[in-house]
């Protein structure tokens, strides 16, 4: 339980280091970017998987690039839900989602360094 709480956390914190570095993503505050994190964990889990599969055919055609494509839909789907969270485009959306991708891996990285210990 705290794995994931923190998690969600430092998700939250990464959604506002993508916004600082990047001006194509903006987030109001810290309040909304855990929602946003919520969100985009919960369209991920929930409406990614159905996507995954309905567009394998052209997954496997593009070698795997369409997934990027897939990232950026959840994460452009997620702002346009929320109120204080905001994309402005799918190109914003498809470095967002890389950017945020990446530190998501460092953040799941570290926490299993961290809860691997105890």
């Amino acid at each position: 339980m705290i794995k994931l709480l923190a998690k969600w956390a430092l998700s939250a914190a990464a959604l506002l280091l993508v916004a600082y570095v990047y001006d194509g993503v903006a987030v109001r505050s810290f309040g909304a970017a855990l929602i946003a994190a919520f969100v985009i964990g919960l369209f991920n889990t929930v409406v990614r998987p159905i996507l995954l599969v309905l567009t394998l055919p052209v997954t496997v055609l593009t070698l795997g690039l369409f997934l990027f494509v897939l990232n950026a839909l959840m994460f452009w789907a997620a702002a346009s839900v929320l109120d204080g969270f905001q994309v402005r485009g799918f190109l914003a959306a498809l470095i967002g989602s890389l950017l945020y991708s990446v530190l998501g891996l460092v953040i799941e990285s570290a926490l299993e360094r961290l809860f691997s210990k105890q």
